[in-house]
């Protein structure tokens, strides 16, 4: 496939393109960052004029104006936003972050691509779980519950998605509720969370690897489907040495249990993408 990528040059994004590429896929990595060269778009995505030229290929190295009769890509992986709350404002998260997403599904609409994945976020189950939440493990049944700015853009993102496809029945959109992403460098500071519960409670202690991440992101363009679908993408493992049942007697010692929790396993649950998209987390910091 010929496959844009929306925020390439992102800490995922570098990993989803070079997958996507060893794949055999065509990849554009369209972003505000990045060096000059094949393979490379500057696009500021909260201008709706360059993402429609984008996703047309209307530039000075397109192929000409006959291209624009067919779709320019087969698929559009949008990954590109504020990562998360507290780096901007909630207001210049919020507009960055809505206006950007509205701007790429309407284009993609409007140039007839029908294969769109793209990231939505771990923050709309509850985190940082101040309120905690309905069970663990936690999983895509319960509403959504946004806490924050950058998690309400996540929710509103996901509603949208939900109405487009309704709109268009051809349209595939698939959400991909990412865990919070690490690479092998990250994986030394691991085990100093152990001293302390508490510190890495907001997120009931998950990750995700960004190579699984970016696996994930292929698998989902390459899952058969149309309309809409969200799924939980994390590690298959905590990033605690201590056990899931002393974890949660300690910091959630209300909240009901949804079948075992495992030694290490994950607290977010991945069987939704175990099941449907065939998720197999390869990687661990263990």
């Amino acid at each position: 496939m010929k496959i844009a990528v929306t925020g390439g040059s992102g800490k995922l994004g570098r990993t989803v393109v070079s997958v996507l590429r060893e794949a055999g896929h065509d990849v554009l990595n369209v972003d505000v960052a990045g060096t000059r060269g094949p393979g490379f778009l500057r696009v500021d995505l909260t201008s709706y004029g360059e993402v429609i030229d984008t996703v047309f290929g209307e530039n000075d190295t397109s192929a000409g104006p006959d291209q624009a009769s067919t779709p320019v890509f087969d698929a559009l992986v949008h990954l590109a936003a504020i990562p998360a709350p507290g780096i901007l404002s909630d207001v210049a998260t919020f507009h960055n972050n809505i206006l950007s997403t509205f701007n790429v599904f309407q284009a993609a609409r409007r140039a007839g691509i029908k294969n769109i994945v793209y990231a939505s976020s771990e923050t709309v189950l509850g985190l940082p779980f101040d309120v905690p939440p309905p069970y663990i493990p936690v999983d895509e049944e319960y509403p959504a519950r946004p806490e924050s700015m950058y998690s309400l853009v996540k929710h509103l993102e996901e509603t949208m998605a939900i109405e487009l496809t309704r709109w268009d029945p051809t349209l595939k959109i698939i959400a991909l509720r990412f865990s919070n992403v690490k690479n092998p460098e990250d994986y030394a500071e691991f085990p100093s969370f152990d001293a302390d519960a508490t510190l890495r409670k907001w997120n009931l202690w998950g990750y995700i690897d960004g190579r699984d991440g970016a696996q994930a992101v292929l698998k989902a363009l390459e899952l058969d489907m149309t309309g809409f679908d969200r799924f939980i993408i994390a590690a298959a493992d905590t990033v605690m040495s201590r056990s899931n049942a002393e974890l949660v007697a300690e910091v959630f010692p209300d909240v009901p249990l949804k079948g075992d929790l495992g030694e290490h396993d994950t607290l977010l649950s991945i069987d939704k993408a175990r099941r449907i998209l065939g998720f197999s987390p390869q990687y661990s910091w263990r």
